[in-house]
């Protein structure tokens, strides 16, 4: 079990594959298929693992909690945890305009000194520590109080970034602000293995065939969201304020970053944690007992996979943002703020078709299908607009037309995909440090792409064709990388897959020695070695903690 995903063969890395699809496909599939594959994934207090799959469905017949609707009810707790990924879209998005303001406001002051990639890239060191810290929270403490305590940094940091920056001197203020943003990072990259991780959860609960969509509704579109917002309010307050104004402006547009977490969190707080989560935590496993390495041998291999496709696809973001500013320059070569912020709405407009319908393409293809759909096609159009780039420059229409659907294939697949992949290739016990650790990585790649462009792009500075095309070859073809890695070593992940990760994973800890089951949330397991079976628990007491019942006390 250990090497389950490395490939058994050539024919099995090569071909295996194919076999696989039907698994994540639910074109041709009706609602009662659907449903009856939920029964075979579904785990049974642990004794559905050494059942028959025919036992499982045959002795399940309550279909009351099998939904084939979709309701309100169901659909509110994920979309109140993955929305807080908006303002991560908008705190992110927003810094941009804020270094123009700066820019303008202190002229060299600001452009010659470190101020300037401090305040921008500041974030990405505190985001991956929130990534890292939170993923570990998420698991051991809980989501939920993890969520809230995310939202809480959310809202206190957006508010120091706006009214809590000053300084006796210019570059006091400058050294605020950066410390400010590191925190404020923090805050973004804590939402990651919190909202998302539970928006996941509660979207496994939806009618198998709308889990995938909504999930990526509500966390990837909501950052998109955000980018567009990011982009629209300070335009917005520009016309209000005029460039007279910008310390105001730039203020007020980090401040109003603040309203949607707040708004949030009153709603987060009637929240509770997951049905997954309650039944099967391991926060009361003792650090002794905690197993560690099982862990990283059942996941080593699909984890590496998963955090080198995000890695690569926040790498590859970086590059292709600098097409923007070639566009721009050619539409408008001395354009005033209005302008060049008005364009960066239209840019940022092209991310909205791509999550919206490869969110629905998720659910009928599977996400790690689209995922390479996505980003194969998207390799394929960037290394076209390169080697036409300089005829492109003369057709700027066209150019404008090809980069819209280039980023929006972006979105379509690895913008969505690459989260709904960390989410549902592992197992609930350890699924917020697993999707912590992917999208951390994934950050650092966008790190590593701040700095390794502008060297290339310097490198090649005598010819400004070069400069420009030589990032974005790189790019487009770690893409199709990405595409080939996705298709070969990605298990395949269908409507059941959070269920079946489930079962998987506590059959392997068991079969290698593992024990401590009874400490597994309510599980409430109880194993009779020497018969080899599982006996369910009588319970006799439950104890609460704040937000859920974590103890289940078992008798023979």
């Amino acid at each position: 079990m250990a090497t389950r995903d490395l490939p058994k063969s050539v024919n099995d890395l090569f071909v295996g594959w194919v076999g696989r699809i039907q698994d994540e496909m639910t074109i041709g599939k009706s609602q009662d298929e659907l449903i009856n594959q939920d029964k075979l994934a579904k785990l049974d207090e642990f004794a559905s693992i050494h059942s028959s799959d025919e036992d499982i469905v045959t002795s399940d017949g309550d279909d009351a909690e099998y939904e084939t609707k979709v309701r309100m009810k169901n659909l509110w707790p994920a979309f109140a945890s993955g929305a807080g990924l908006f303002s991560d879209g908008y705190v992110n998005a927003g810094i941009s305009n804020v270094i123009s303001c700066l820019k303008i406001i202190y002229g060299e002051e600001f452009t010659q000194s470190n101020a300037m990639s401090n305040i921008g890239s500041i974030a990405f060191v505190g985001t991956i520590i929130g990534q890292l810290g939170f993923g570990y929270i998420s698991d051991r403490m809980s989501r939920h109080k993890g969520m809230l305590i995310a939202n809480i940094m959310l809202i206190v940091f957006t508010m120091l970034c706006a009214v809590g920056s000053w300084g006796k001197t210019t570059q006091g203020f400058f050294a605020c602000l950066t410390v400010w943003r590191f925190f404020l990072g923090i805050a973004i990259g804590s939402e990651y293995p919190t909202s998302s991780v539970i928006a996941s959860e509660f979207a496994n609960q939806l009618p198998a065939g709308h889990r995938n969509r909504y999930f990526s509704w509500f966390t990837n579109m909501m950052i998109d969201f955000g980018f567009v917002v990011a982009s629209f309010v300070p335009l917005v307050l520009l016309w209000i304020f005029t460039p007279r104004h910008l310390r105001a402006l730039w203020r007020v547009s980090i401040g109003l970053g603040v309203v949607p977490p707040l708004i949030l969190f009153f709603i987060r707080l009637r929240m509770s944690n997951s049905k997954s989560f309650t039944k099967l935590n391991m926060k009361r496993v003792d650090y002794k007992d905690y197993p560690f390495w099982l862990i990283f041998k059942f996941y080593w291999f699909r984890l590496t996979i998963v955090s080198l496709i995000w890695f690569i696809y926040d790498f590859s973001v970086y590059s292709f943002g600098t097409f923007n500013t070639i566009i721009i320059g050619e539409i408008i070569p001395d354009g005033t703020l209005y302008q060049n912020w008005g364009w960066s709405v239209v840019f940022n407009l092209f991310y909205m078709p791509g999550s919206f319908t490869g969110a629905i393409v998720a659910d009928y293809l599977g996400p790690r299908l689209t995922l390479a759909l996505g980003v194969g096609i998207q390799g394929v159009i960037g290394i076209a607009m390169s080697a036409c780039l300089d005829s492109l420059k003369k057709h700027i229409a066209g150019f404008v037309v090809v980069f819209g659907i280039f980023t929006t294939f972006g979105e379509f697949g690895p913008g969505n995909n690459t989260g709904l992949l960390a989410s549902k290739t592992c197992a609930t016990p350890i699924r917020g440090q697993y999707y912590g650790i992917a999208a951390a990585i994934g950050k650092i790649g966008a790190f590593v792409g701040t700095w390794v462009f502008p060297a290339i792009q310097k490198h090649y500075s005598y010819n400004e064709s070069l400069a420009l095309q030589v990032p974005f070859y790189i790019s487009s073809a770690l893409c199709l990388f990405s595409a080939l890695l996705t298709i070969f070593f990605v298990p395949p992940v269908g409507q059941d897959a959070i269920n079946k990760e489930d079962k998987l994973f506590l059959q392997y800890l068991r079969d290698n020695g593992f024990t401590k089951f009874e400490k597994f949330g309510d599980f409430g397991i109880v194993a009779n070695d020497e018969e080899n079976k599982v006996v369910k628990p009588f319970i006799s007491e439950v104890e609460k903690d704040d937000d859920e019942v974590v103890v289940v006390h078992e008798k023979r």
